[in-house]
């Protein structure tokens, strides 16, 4: 292939990616790719606690298996510098920096997903509380409701001891 050819179909291939150049949003509706589409159109975000429960426990076993798994070479890596630098190898440094940095990276991974899974007991246990007090309210409101259920008189008339009592105030 020569030096004309190439430039030739890098010229023909940006040309075809300029013509079709997409947007990365949705069509309005209207014909004319305006307003991404609306909220509702994606449905209603539901989690229940059974998920919140799922996704603490995932997180807190990531995090254990990271803790047993992923941390078994530190100590053998921190040995192996130890060993290479004092045999005079420059290789031993950079172990020790690849095993420093492995260590640093995995504390901050596991200190993300320690919050994530916290953050889900916390999650579920604060809306755990709000369900039960409005539990609690919503069946104190059905006493409520179930004592105006009992009436003395039939419905839509006067209740008789209320008659009583005007008439006394009349008199």
């Amino acid at each position: 292939m020569t030096w004309e050819e190439w430039e030739q179909l890098k010229a023909q291939a940006a040309e075809r990616q300029s013509t079709h150049m997409q947007l990365n949003q949705l069509d309005g509706g209207g014909g004319t790719s305006g307003s991404p589409v609306a909220p509702r159109e994606y449905g209603v975000l539901k989690v229940g606690q059974g998920d919140l429960s799922k996704i603490g426990k995932t997180a807190h076993t990531l995090y254990n298996e990271l803790w047993d798994k992923a941390r078994v070479a530190v100590p053998s890596s921190d040995s192996a510098a130890g060993d290479l630098s004092k045999q005079g190898f420059a290789l031993g440094a950079g172990l020790r920096h690849v095993s420093t940095r492995w260590e640093e990276q995995l504390k901050s991974l596991m200190d993300a997903i320690a919050h994530i899974s916290n953050h889900m007991h916390v999650t579920k246990k604060v809306h755990g509380g709000d369900d039960d007090f409005i539990r609690r309210q919503m069946s104190s409101i059905d006493a409520l409701d179930a004592g105006f259920d009992e009436r003395v008189g039939n419905p839509g008339e006067k209740n008789p001891v209320y008659d009583q009592a005007e008439s006394k105030k009349k008199e």
